[in-house]
């Protein structure tokens, strides 16, 4: 694992997946894979060949938790692959921020 993050969003669990799928679900000429699984609340999204982004929706009384987790999926070199993603790595902090920020505006009740 290279970075996990957590927020709380006042959201139904279905309405932050749907939202979170229509936002990272890519174009037919996208670089990643994307699996998109509604039952178990997960999107997966694997870039390349050194990384994964996970995230996971789960519900609690009060709305949904969100969890991003990505991982070092490099067979080998693992090292290298933090050197090629250090952009990725050094952004991910402040783009999980503005998901987080853009899901609560556009579900949260105001």
């Amino acid at each position: 694992m290279v970075h996990t993050f957590a927020a709380h969003i006042t959201a139904e669990p279905a309405a932050v997946f749907a939202s979170l799928q229509s936002r990272l679900n890519p174009i037919p000429q996208a670089l990643y894979a994307f699996l998109s699984d509604p039952d178990e609340l997960l999107i997966i999204a694997q870039g390349g060949w050194w990384f994964r982004a996970e995230y996971r929706v789960i519900p609690d009384d009060r709305g949904s938790n969100l969890e991003h987790v990505i991982v070092n999926v490099a067979q080998r070199g693992e090292k290298a692959a933090l050197v090629a993603g250090r952009k990725v790595i050094s952004s991910a902090p402040l783009a999980f921020h503005d998901l987080v920020k853009s899901l609560r505006s556009e579900l949260e009740p105001r």
